[in-house]
């Protein structure tokens, strides 16, 4: 009796060392032969998410020797993709690609299951691509913004603005302008960007808030007019925009940026690893080459540094949400 007591005790206390070693040992042969890594993008095939989530996707299976799948599961404005991913075993096997319409859903959505400050873990940005303003040829006569400005300024309501839907970045974009202008546009809504763009160059539209990588090609090919970007500085691959300070509108900068995050609870040991593969990624010439021709650039963020960031994305989009009092439900 006391020998069986005695091997209980030993097999406990064996236990009780390696059990809190079971997810170190884990994480240290991650990612295991054969298991497939899957991101989740929420928003539908062929969108800006997906043009920076599966060439990482690519480059990642060739780095961690695993297939990385990007997985769509499209619903609710990004939404609905993020709650799933929330949910998921944080076992480093599933990944979350968003982007900073997450950070401003916080402030539009006031029933979301989800917050992306807490349920998530920073990984990294993938890309980051400068908001453009850009007219129709044919509106404003002139391609000077403080000439443009100062002619919406005198025509309160008369000019408008189109966007890829209530609450997207170029929605919030055409906000901000407005508060810093202190100007009246007319917002119009369309379900994406593209076919907002077409009305911009038919003439249906005065003027938009649109990343580079969507309205390059009509600014490369003249049927719209970039009259600045919203960066701190011009972008390599469209040298000739000026910036919206030299343009005189100082603080308009405002980008659509992408990024990666692990699920809350998975090993330290797993995020920092995936950092570092998602990292190498972004240091190759197939990428660096691929996000030049859409004028993105992938900013170098620590985790820490990123986690800090998505914090100031939604403090800074809810401000300008309450100011334009945007309600969606």
């Amino acid at each position: 009796m006391y020998k069986a007591i005695q091997k209980i005790f030993t097999l406990l206390l064996v236990w009780g060392v390696l059990l809190p070693l079971a997810p170190a040992i884990g994480a240290e042969t991650w990612p295991a032969p054969n298991k497939t890594i899957v991101i989740i993008n929420p928003f539908a095939p062929g969108g800006a998410v997906d043009a920076f989530t599966r060439p990482i996707a690519k480059q990642l299976t060739t780095q961690l020797g695993d297939s990385v799948i990007v997985d769509n599961k499209s619903g609710a404005g990004g939404t609905l993709g993020a709650a799933i991913a929330a949910k998921m075993a944080p076992d480093g096997y599933t990944w979350f690609g968003g982007a900073v319409h997450h950070t401003i859903a916080q402030s539009l959505y006031p029933n979301l299951s989800y917050d992306i400050t807490k349920d998530f873990e920073p990984i990294a940005v993938l890309g980051s691509v400068p908001q453009v303003i850009v007219i129709n040829p044919n509106k404003f006569g002139t391609t000077d913004l403080k000439t443009i400005i100062a002619i919406i300024q005198k025509n309160p309501g008369k000019y408008n603005y189109g966007s890829a839907g209530n609450g997207t970045s170029q929605h919030l974009a055409g906000e901000l302008f407005k508060q810093l202008t202190k100007t009246d546009i007319t917002h119009v809504p369309y379900r994406g960007a593209g076919p907002a763009l077409q009305d911009l160059v038919a003439g249906q539209l005065d003027m938009m808030f649109d990343t580079l990588a969507a309205a390059g090609p009509f600014i490369k090919n003249g049927q719209i007019i970039a009259v600045a970007v919203a960066a701190p500085k011009r972008v390599e691959g469209f040298p000739d925009i000026p910036t919206a300070a030299e343009a005189g509108l100082p603080n308009y900068n405002v980008a659509s940026w992408y990024a990666l995050w692990g699920i809350k609870g998975t090993n330290p040991v797993i995020l920092d690893k995936m950092a570092a593969a998602v990292q190498q990624a972004l240091n190759s010439d197939e990428i660096k080459e691929r996000w030049i021709a859409m004028g993105a650039s992938a900013p170098k963020m620590s985790r820490v540094e990123f986690g800090k960031f998505v914090n100031q994305e939604v403090i800074r989009w809810r401000q300008v949400v309450k100011t334009s009092n945007i309600h969606l439900d």
